[in-house]
């Protein structure tokens, strides 16, 4: 990979990261009106997978072939990479603290790195370790876990699944594209991805309540569909497309660590749009993560080693074609 691409799926990654960090500034007025996290979630998806599906129908350009032969990429994308993270991530901020839930989910890039050291038998160089270190110090200060709530097991066990489903996340979308759009995978996982959500709900397996009344956003009330459509559009359409997008060009390793602005992003954003406190601290850990993803973006690769942050494509070989 050449340092101009490089440079251009970092940015790329940063543009999902800032994306991803809308979601709770405009998410909070619909969860205090009485929507559950579940609900909210499942229509914010399914609003992102129809703003991206005209799109992704244009790049695909009649080539459903690509699609088939994707489809347990795609499956993936639906099942773990946007359903199944975020119904643990909720069962386990059920049980624990919610700085804590976020704090395990986010070290979804550590788990990358240890299971390349795993894989490959082959000890990470020292700009990655040092660049992990120094990002989860940054992660702490930003996340600030705790808040006096207790550390029940099973709520652990639920947060260490999402930080699991964000880890596959990043490797499904640095998998091989095989001719699929990133836009398409991005689209098709959303929307079924909205379907296994919906089905959560309507079978009494996460707590499915929706209000239609207006909110309090920016101090003033508001249509409740408001947040949703900007959520859906930025924080859910632009994100996941342009977060696919980064993860192939840049790998799930470099890419994930880039995600951890996502939290960064958040703390900007409740502080302009909710006026939540932003402390020292926070503003430390936020430089700390940016420090730790310059030391992983310093990684020297040796071309001829074997690949650590991919694994092998989700689709068969075709007849004639390596594995």
């Amino acid at each position: 990979m050449n340092r101009s691409s490089t440079s251009t799926g970092l940015l790329i990654a940063v543009i999902a990261a800032v994306s991803f960090g809308t979601s709770g500034a405009f998410m909070k007025p619909l969860l205090e009106a009485g929507w559950s996290p579940a609900a909210a979630v499942t229509f914010r998806v399914l609003i992102g997978g129809v703003v991206l599906l005209p799109i992704a129908l244009v790049t695909l350009r009649g080539r459903w072939a690509r699609v088939w032969e994707s489809r347990w990429r795609i499956l993936a994308m639906a099942g773990v990479g946007v359903a199944g993270t975020q119904l643990v991530y909720f069962a386990a901020i059920q049980r624990i603290p919610v700085g804590t839930g976020i704090l395990i989910e986010y070290m979804a890039p550590l788990l990358l790195v240890a299971a390349a050291w795993v894989r490959t038998r082959r000890t990470p160089h020292a700009v990655v370790l040092i660049g992990s270190v120094v990002a989860l110090v940054g992660l702490v200060l930003v996340v600030s876990p705790g808040g006096g709530g207790s550390l029940d097991p099973l709520g652990l066990f639920f947060a260490l699944l999402a930080m699991v489903g964000c880890a596959l996340f990043y490797v499904v979308s640095a998998q091989p594209s095989n001719g699929l759009p990133p836009v398409a995978l991005a689209a098709f996982g959303l929307l079924l991805g909205a379907g296994i959500l919906a089905l959560a709900g309507v079978t009494g397996l996460v707590p499915f309540t929706v209000r239609a009344a207006d909110v309090v956003m920016l101090g003033t009330l508001t249509p409740w569909w408001v947040p949703l459509i900007v959520v859906g559009i930025i924080g859910t359409a632009v994100a996941y497309a342009s977060s696919i997008t980064a993860s192939e060009m840049l790998g799930s390793r470099l890419a994930s660590f880039t995600g951890l602005l996502e939290v960064v992003a958040a703390t900007l954003f409740a502080w302009l749009l909710l006026g939540e406190n932003l402390a020292l601290p926070q503003l430390l850990g936020g430089v700390l993560i940016l420090v730790g993803i310059g030391f992983v973006r310093s990684e020297k690769v040796d071309a001829t080693a074997p690949v650590t942050h991919k694994l092998p494509p989700l689709t068969p070989a075709r007849p004639g074609s390596r594995s």
